[in-house]
């Protein structure tokens, strides 16, 4: 897993990924900004209150909170626009790190985007769940725990889709379920560090194509 990880870093550091990386950030960006002048054109429209400072106050407040949402929301919203290019990765990755392997099938981008609709949807969702458990002590634990399996089996499936029927890939995911967990773990691990969990979405490509291809060559001895 270390090496893989190692290698994984490596790959998203190449100029491909990292335009990739640009790419869906550069589409979050846009999308958040969209959002706030939207709102706050809304509620200057709605609000016709005799004092103007209560107006100016109001859209400060309004943009202030949806600053704070926009900083929760970034990793996952960044996941998802990132999972328009999640095929593009993993052949890359393949192809530099395994060019004598046969290449993967691509998903297609429909099949790619809903994987990283399903992954955005339920980070947060689990996350959200998970996070009055911060109070505890044990709420990182959680979410890590949560995260490493939801991070395994959507990427590692993924993976795993490119090159076997979807029935084969679940049954192969199953059959390894525990060392794809403990794999999940380093992503999880990195998906509670801000800015490092933007990069988590090609990062967990990356490296899960290195932990396919080593559980692959294992099934195959």
């Amino acid at each position: 897993m270390i090496r893989a990880a190692f290698k994984a870093a490596a790959d998203i550091l190449s100029p491909p990924v990292r335009g990739v990386f640009w790419k869906a950030l550069g589409m979050t960006i846009v999308l958040f900004i969209a959002v706030l002048v939207a709102a706050e054109a809304a509620l200057a429209m709605l609000t016709a209150f005799p004092w103007p400072w209560l107006t100016t106050a109001l859209q400060v407040v309004t943009g202030l909170g949806l600053f704070v949402l926009f900083i929760f929301l970034m990793a996952p919203v960044t996941a998802l626009f990132a999972g328009l290019f999640l095929d593009d990765v993993a052949e890359i990755v393949e192809r530099t790190g395994y060019p004598s392997d046969r290449a993967g099938r691509p998903l297609g981008n429909s099949a790619a985007f809903v994987t990283g609709l399903q992954f955005g949807l339920l980070v947060l969702g689990v996350n959200l769940l998970l996070l009055p458990f911060l109070l505890f002590g044990i709420g990182a634990a959680l979410i890590v725990a949560a995260n490493a399996y939801l991070l395994g089996r959507e990427y590692f499936s993924m993976v795993a889709m490119r090159h076997m029927p979807v029935a084969q890939a679940r049954s192969l995911r199953k059959a390894r379920a525990g060392q794809v967990f403990a794999a999940g773990l380093i992503p999880a691990g990195l998906s509670l560090v801000p800015v490092l969990n933007l990069f988590v979405p090609l990062f967990s490509t990356a490296y899960f194509v290195h932990i396919y291809k080593d559980i692959a060559g294992r099934e195959q001895t």
